[in-house]
């Protein structure tokens, strides 16, 4: 029996295949129209036998896969995804059309399942195993790992597997000469690889493969010799020696086993481009497509597809460029000893043609057109947890269907199918299925806009099945996971996000839970830091009534009490900071002076008190000198955008930090936190008096200290605009030369004072006495009158 395909009477048909391969599906269809089994026994989970009729209705349309997920742990799942061009497909199809049974044979789900619960206790149970078939169970799990195809590729003289697949396997014609040749090579060679590696390091498929013996034998009994097997090539030497039914149950015996169920799923051809269920990814699953598709001279319909492509993006590709990438392909593949152009041909000639040798509209085809965005349908009878039957529903009432491709959805929440839309994409959010992305709006900014950038991929079945647990329903399902999430959150910032999130979802029941942990632990919470990060997410909740017509008012009396406890505790907290804990507690008066600014038109903000409150402890940390110099500046800056402070006071607080008494290092971090961030490079564009005073600390700061200050400089003065920081260049550049520029100084040019300042003379009078002693305040007064002058 050469190779197992010249049958002995009453023995299977193997054919083994590569998983997601065209020509092997091909040739699975001329092997099936040929031999005319009783029977098709295929390479999935048993489990699924019951869903197979349901690969012949209407309205499935690969790729789909089967979803087998542990009934007690959802999320605890494996796929076996199958595409058109699949093997596994075409043998399913085949045997619906010519009414032939048709049942998966690999080892049950709920055994796999199980491995997988149990795969971090491998090595304890290796340690402990004593049952003679647990041992064999192990006992090829320290054989070489190979990958079979990247070999045979190797001894063939090939550096890729997927060329020397192409050219052995894809460019032959189905269906010419002797249908089972094809699967005679592979499987003579991987018995060949079989014998020199063993199980090549898959120490479980010796279990699967035993599992797969019982039922063939099973077939055989009921089918005789109408028995066909479609597998994976590797398995083929496996199914085709002859082991005893004793051997191979005691392989199977006291396997780990879960409560499976098992349903079909849409999937997708970029989902295909990673390992699956099989353990069998492919590089380029639309390229696959195409060939299996094509019904002759699949080169140039490629090209043709690919022009298309690129005359949709503006790029100027005529027919004459087809023409001429079609010749280059050939001419390409006939000097590197290909039978027929490939992938990598028609790539280089896309590249060199149509592209001008760009690899960037490259990546658009390699994205678009050799990977794919085409995604899959299975039929409303397919089984599904009833929350995956209310999201269905929901998302057709809302006309919001899944897609392959990402994209961009924007929503005026002022209509009312648009609200709708938005909370089910954020109840969604809130149950870890993100279908939808929260992106920055193009068209607006205002409140009642959204943008959402959509994509639907294979995993988020799962967890639509894992989050099964919290409801039958999105929106039940949604206020049980909010109320569980806000008992079991630890940071007070967490549960007022969740505050956020669950009025962004109008989920009015779960709100009571939300704001009783939320009081709880905002009335615990002492760290200032905590409740200032907290604040500005319960304050943009207050802002949703608005437009989503959510009553808030529960939340007003929160916000109102945690702001009043900021206002408390921020001073003594600001102080003996250091520079990044100072840097940190910027941010933190920032974000509370933001959410200030929202909370005027709420109640409790209306009287204009909790504003009041907030300017004084802007001004004490102003004030006080235990404050670092960063949230001094700081402070006086957003006083100044308030307009609580006039211009020029905040230049007289800036000339006193910046006198020469002032450590350099302190008024750099001053002027850090003045005019860094957001509109101060326009305040120093602006203000000439803040400028000069700026221009002329830095000039006279020494050389041994320059160094120290400059990455604090550079930092602040980076973050503004390109703009901005050409024009402050051009007012430096054009300004007078040092020596212009101290005359111009004592000439009272902008922000110095022409005289003196009598305030600032006197207040150096009590520390003369203090230092001279009673005897010397006569003199004292007399030297008053005739004083130098104190400039800045």
């Amino acid at each position: 029996m050469n190779g197992g395909q010249a049958r002995d009477a009453g023995q299977p048909l193997l054919l083994g295949v590569r998983h997601h391969g065209p020509g092997s599906a091909r040739a699975v269809r001329a092997a099936l129209d040929a031999s005319r089994p009783r029977v098709v026994l295929i390479e999935g989970p048993p489990e699924a036998d019951p869903l197979i009729p349901l690969a012949a209705a209407e309205d499935m349309r690969p790729p789909v896969a089967l979803l087998a997920h542990a009934v007690d742990e959802p999320g605890r799942s494996a796929f076996w995804p199958l595409a058109a061009f699949s093997p596994e497909w075409v043998a399913l199809r085949w045997a619906l059309e010519h009414g032939v049974p048709a049942r998966f044979i690999d080892l049950p789900a709920t055994h796999t399942l199980a491995w997988e619960r149990d795969e971090e206790e491998d090595e304890e149970d290796k340690e402990g195993v004593e049952e003679e078939g647990a041992a064999e169970r192990y006992a090829l799990d320290e054989d070489v790992r190979i990958d079979p195809l990247g070999v045979l590729a190797d001894t063939a003289g090939y550096d890729d597997a997927e060329r020397w697949w192409e050219d052995v396997v894809e460019h032959r014609g189905a269906g010419k000469g002797d249908a089972l040749a094809p699967f005679t090579a592979l499987e003579e060679a991987m018995t060949a690889l079989r014998e020199t590696y063993g199980s090549g390091g898959h120490g479980r498929d010796l279990i699967r493969e035993a599992h797969m013996r019982l039922r063939i034998r099973e077939a055989q009994r009921e089918f005789e010799d109408g028995v066909a097997v479609v597998c994976g090539a590797w398995h083929v030497p496996a199914l085709r020696r002859r082991a005893g039914v004793t051997a191979d149950r005691a392989l199977l015996k006291g396997l780990p086993r879960v409560k499976t169920d098992v349903t079909w799923v849409p999937w997708t051809h970029r989902r295909l481009s990673r390992a699956g269920g099989y353990g069998a990814g492919i590089d380029s699953p639309g390229w696959y497509a195409h060939l299996f598709a094509a019904p002759d001279r699949p080169v140039e319909r490629w090209l043709t597809k690919v022009a298309g492509l690129l005359r949709a993006e503006d790029r100027a590709v005529s027919p004459g460029h087809v023409i001429e990438a079609v010749r280059l392909a050939e001419t390409l593949a006939a000097l590197r000893g290909r039978p027929l152009p490939g992938l990598g041909e028609a790539t280089d000639a896309v590249r060199a043609v149509m592209c001008d040798g760009s690899d960037v509209p490259l990546a658009l085809v390699h994205d678009r057109l050799v990977v794919g965005d085409v995604l899959g349908k299975v039929p409303d009878s397919v089984p599904a947890v009833p929350l995956q039957r209310d999201l269905e529903r929901t998302q057709r009432r809302l006309r919001l269907g899944p897609e392959a491709a990402e994209r961009e959805l924007n929503l005026d929440l002022r209509r009312e199918t648009d609200a709708e839309r938005s909370r089910l994409l954020h109840r969604l959010r809130l149950l870890g299925i993100d279908w939808g992305r929260p992106a920055a709006s193009r068209s607006g900014t205002g409140t009642f806009r959204e943008t959402w950038r959509l994509r639907w991929e294979p995993e988020l079945a799962v967890r639509t099945a894992e989050a099964g647990v919290w409801g039958t329903t999105v929106p039940a399902a949604a206020t049980a996971k909010a109320e569980a999430d806000a008992v079991a959150a630890r940071a007070l910032a967490d549960v007022t996000g969740l505050a956020e999130r669950c009025l962004l979802a109008a989920l009015p029941d779960a709100l009571p839970v939300v704001m009783r942990v939320l009081a709880d632990r905002a009335a615990l919470d002492t760290d200032v830091a905590h409740l200032a990060q907290a604040l500005p997410a319960l304050v943009r909740s207050l802002r949703y009534g608005d437009v989503r017509g959510t009553d808030t008012a529960a939340l007003a009396e929160v916000a109102a009490g945690l702001a009043e406890r900021v206002f408390v505790g921020l001073p003594p907290a600001c102080a003996g900071l250091d520079a990044d804990a100072a840097g940190e507690m910027r941010r933190h008066v920032d974000a509370v002076h933001s959410a200030l600014g929202l909370l005027g038109d709420v109640p409790a903000a209306r009287d204009g008190r909790l504003r009041a409150r907030w300017r004084a402890v802007l001004r004490t940390l102003s004030a006080r000198d235990a404050v670092p110099g960063m949230l001094r500046g700081r402070a006086v800056r957003l006083l100044l955008d308030e307009g609580e402070l006039a211009q020029d006071e905040a230049a007289r607080l800036m000339r006193l930090v910046l006198s020469p008494g002032t450590p350099p290092a302190d008024a750099a971090a001053w002027i850090d936190g003045f005019v860094g961030g957001s509109g101060g490079g326009l305040l120093l564009v602006h203000d000439e008096r803040l400028f000069g005073l700026v221009d002329r600390w830095l000039t006279a700061v020494p050389a041994e200290a320059f160094t120290d200050v400059l990455p604090l400089l550079r930092r602040t003065f980076s973050a503004y605009e390109p703009g901005v920081r050409r024009t402050l260049g051009e007012r430096v550049r054009r300004g007078p030369g040092r020596q212009g520029r101290v005359q111009a100084l004592t000439a009272g040019a902008p922000g110095f004072g022409p005289g003196v300042d009598e305030a600032r003379a006197d207040a150096v009078l009590p520390v003369l006495r203090l230092l001279l002693g009673p005897d010397g305040d006569g003199e004292v007064q007399a030297d008053r009158a005739d004083r130098v002058e104190v400039r800045r």
